[in-house]
Formats: C-alpha cells, sequence, structure tokens
C-alpha cells in the first residue's frame, strides 16, 4: 500500500515537471566503485595539467573570460 503512494507521489511530481517543459533523461556514468577508477582518474588528471601547463594561451583565455563574468548571477 506505501508502495502505490510513493508511486502516485512520483508521478505526480514527474507530470509537474513535463508541465514545467522538462522531460526526463538517462545517462550512464562511470561506476566510481570499480577497480582502477580511482587510477584513471589520476591518470586522466595529470594529462589535463600536462595539457594546461603547455598551453599558456589557453590560460589566459580562461583569465579573460573569468573577468567577462561580473555581473552575471545564478
Amino acid at each position: 500500500m506505501a508502495s502505490t503512494e510513493v508511486n502516485a507521489r512520483v508521478q505526480r511530481h514527474r507530470e509537474a515537471l513535463r508541465r514545467a517543459g522538462l522531460r526526463p533523461v538517462q545517462i550512464w556514468v562511470p561506476d566510481t566503485r570499480r577497480a582502477g577508477f580511482a587510477e584513471e582518474c589520476r591518470r586522466q588528471s595529470r594529462l589535463a595539467a600536462q595539457a594546461d601547463a603547455a598551453d599558456s594561451d589557453m590560460q589566459h583565455w580562461m583569465d579573460e573570460a573569468l573577468t567577462d563574468l561580473d555581473g552575471w548571477s545564478a
């Protein structure tokens, strides 16, 4: 019985989101519990850091982009 109430509440919530113009999506993300996940994160982080260090133009562009955020609000 309680499960039926929860299902109805979830359905009402989803319908409200749809009325608001939203739609559900499903995405697949890496399993953080998988063996080797942390090491792969470290490997990719090292590669990104090396690429950042080698590209001073990108850092300059990002710094300029940050100054362009003044006045923006969420």
